[in-house]
C-alpha cells in the first residue's frame, strides 16, 4: 500500500457509518450515513485540493460462530 500524501482522502467505514478522512487536515474530515453520500463528498475534496480518493472497503467485523 502506497504511503498517504497530505491531504489525501480517505473513505471507509466505521461503525457503521461512513467517513472520509483528509490526511493532515483533520478539520476537513467528516462523517455520513450513506456510502454513496462519503464516496461523492470525498471526490470532490480531494479534486479540490488536488489529492488522491481512497475508497478502503468495509471489512468483516468478525466470525460468525455457534456457540452451544
Amino acid at each position: 500500500m502506497d504511503a498517504m500524501s497530505q491531504n489525501d482522502v480517505t473513505t471507509r467505514s466505521n461503525r457503521g457509518q461512513w467517513e472520509n478522512t483528509v490526511e493532515g487536515r483533520p478539520e476537513l474530515s467528516a462523517s455520513f450515513s450513506g456510502r454513496e453520500e462519503a464516496i461523492d463528498q470525498g471526490r470532490a475534496v480531494a479534486d479540490e485540493l488536488g489529492s488522491q480518493h481512497i475508497v478502503e472497503d468495509a471489512e468483516p467485523t468478525g466470525v460468525v460462530t455457534d456457540e452451544d
